[in-house]
């Protein structure tokens, strides 16, 4: 009988013993809890729960993962990546972790990391648009604009209309000052969706005709975006800019204002609204805004248009050495310059004048203002 092979103990030695079997129930469990935490918002115990699990197994994946999105989702980046790196160790290629540990380096602004691990990601899975579109943005914020325009359009060529393929567009353009094109994207955007675009969107074209100088076409965008949100502040500048480009002052002033309800120690509004006083002949309120926004900071334009005000009244000489200790701090602001020589010109200094603009054009900087506001003076003296 003792030589019988004892089959009972055979079969039983491919079976797990009752207590790792458990075990296992018991990972797979905490690991779902873990996760449902996560999608609660419930950090604290979502992390008690993947901690349970790596004291029973220390290279656990799923754990690891879990407290690197925890981590994550709470803006705490750099300790998040620890924990993808960890289990990348454990499990290289685990696309959980590429793709969190990318998201990280993002978030940190280390673009470049950022692009080396999506790579590594996209050798799995070449065609996730989400990816893609996250290595296109990656490559524009790393300026290069041939690799990321190519790889947003290879988005479009998988899936017609992406939204984020069209929106990363326009912002590469604009970023590299296409603004023509990039308003063609963000167009697009506004067609396919109407009254339901992103408001980020529409302060974007207002911005592209902007910076084209068609204040006129701008105006109407950045309205649509004040009715859906009154106090975005890119909308109120946007508007209150192009208000000032074409002349308006009064009803730019309107929007500076409602700025600095808000903002009140902003001292480029408050230099912004100086200059729309001033233009409106209302002196003393200018120079209040001057000096506020002195007040909280130095600033070349709040000086600047002190000068100016200066001038108007007559005080050329105050304007003239408050210019020429401007050009010291600030030797290649061409407006400077145009102003000093407008200061000499007004106390009947015509030949100061030309000297200002030449020293100016010493400086090897080519300016068309520069060089028309010479050719009419010296075309004067002959």
């Amino acid at each position: 009988m003792s030589d019988m092979p004892n089959f009972q103990a055979q079969e039983d030695l491919f079976e797990l013993p009752e207590s790792l079997d458990d075990e296992i129930n018991e990972i797979s469990e905490a690991s779902k809890k873990g996760y449902q935490l996560l999608k609660e918002n419930r950090y604290d115990e979502a992390i008690e729960c993947f901690a349970q699990i790596l004291e029973k197994d220390n290279e656990n994946n799923y754990a690891l993962v879990g407290l690197g999105d925890a981590a994550r989702k709470r803006g705490a980046y750099k300790e998040a990546a620890d924990h993808y790196r960890r289990c990348l160790v454990f499990h290289p290629g685990n696309s959980y972790a590429l793709f969190g540990l990318a998201d990280c380096y993002k978030a940190l602004n280390q673009y470049h990391k950022a692009i080396e691990i999506w790579e590594q990601y996209l050798l799995h899975d070449n065609s996730n648009i989400t990816v893609l579109t996250r290595v296109a943005d990656a490559y524009r914020k790393v300026h290069d604009f041939r690799k990321s325009k190519a790889i947003y359009q290879r988005v479009l060529e998988m899936e017609a209309d992406n939204h984020y393929a069209l929106i990363g567009l326009g912002h590469l353009h604009y970023d590299f000052k296409e603004y023509k094109e990039a308003l063609g994207y963000w167009q697009r955007m506004v067609d396919l969706q109407g009254s339901q675009v992103d408001i980020r969107v529409l302060t974007s074209i207002g911005n592209c005709y902007r910076k084209l100088k068609q204040f006129d076409k701008g105006i109407p965008y950045f309205e649509k975006a004040l009715e859906r949100e009154a106090d975005n502040f890119y909308a109120l500048f946007g508007i209150a800019d192009c208000y000032r480009g074409v002349g308006k002052q009064s009803v730019s002033l309107k929007y500076w204002n409602k700025i600095l309800e808000k903002d009140p120690q902003n001292k480029v509004i408050l230099t912004r609204a100086g200059d729309a006083y001033r233009n409106m002949g209302e002196l003393d309120k200018a120079t209040k805004c001057y000096e506020d926004a002195l007040n909280i900071e130095y600033d070349v334009y709040a000086i600047l248009g002190l000068a100016v005000i200066a001038r108007a009244q007559g005080k050329f000489d105050d304007a003239i050495t408050s210019l020429r200790m401007l050009i010291q701090n600030d030797p290649k602001n061409y407006r400077i310059y145009m102003e000093l020589a407008q200061c000499h010109l007004a106390a009947g200094q015509k030949q100061q004048a030309i000297d200002v603009l030449n020293d100016f054009q010493k400086l090897g900087i080519k300016n068309p203002y520069i060089q028309d506001a010479i050719a009419k003076l010296t075309a004067k003296a002959q």
